[in-house]
């Protein structure tokens, strides 16, 4: 079995080029969510030439829309959303300097090639484990478009965060070999 990585924010093209397919990681510092409403707010953005609310270059966003926290805690449930809907803007967000993405499911042709063209990363957080995974998170504020309620963007704390590499800089994708590996069609 690989060793687990750690990785501390934020997440540079150096980092991002060491990693490959089927390597698990544990992520340290500040990373930010974001789903489909608040990417559409930010493509939108930048093809009005307007500021974004966040600095993109060397970040990882991940696509978790979190449930309320309860009393004492940080943040309630924080598991991953399927990443299939950020894929129409996720190019454009990696243009920016995005440098990791954390989801469930596959990505388009499209997002890997702009992984390989922008030196990013897909990583994948186990799903049905939103309970477990808010643990590792630290803080939570809201940091842009509050109005967008669970989907606003947060800026998160996270301590040994574990994520898995499923798409690296290079082109990989771990859904494609195992599929490969166990002969599935």
């Amino acid at each position: 079995m690989t060793p687990v990585i750690t990785i501390k924010t934020p997440f540079t093209t150096e980092a991002a080029e060491k990693l490959r397919i089927g390597q698990r990681v544990l992520l340290n510092g500040k990373i930010y969510t974001g789903r489909d409403a608040a990417h559409k707010k930010l493509v939108e953005l930048l093809e009005n030439g307007e500021e974004l609310p966040i600095e993109l270059k060397d970040q990882i966003i991940y696509y978790v829309g979190p449930s309320p926290a309860k009393p004492d805690n940080v943040i309630g449930s924080a598991g991953p959303t399927t990443s299939g809907r950020m894929d129409i803007y996720a190019p454009k967000l990696m243009a920016q300097g995005l440098k990791g993405m954390i989801g469930k499911g596959k990505r388009t042709p499209e997002v890997i090639k702009a992984m390989k063209q922008t030196k990013a990363v897909y990583f994948a957080a186990v799903g049905g484990a939103a309970a477990l995974i808010s643990k590792r998170i630290k803080s939570c504020k809201i940091v842009a478009y509050p109005e967008l309620g669970p989907e606003a963007i947060r800026e998160l704390e996270v301590e040994d965060f574990p994520v898995i590499v499923v798409n690296d800089s290079l082109g990989g994708d771990l859904y494609e070999e195992g599929l490969k590996i166990y002969g599935a069609k």
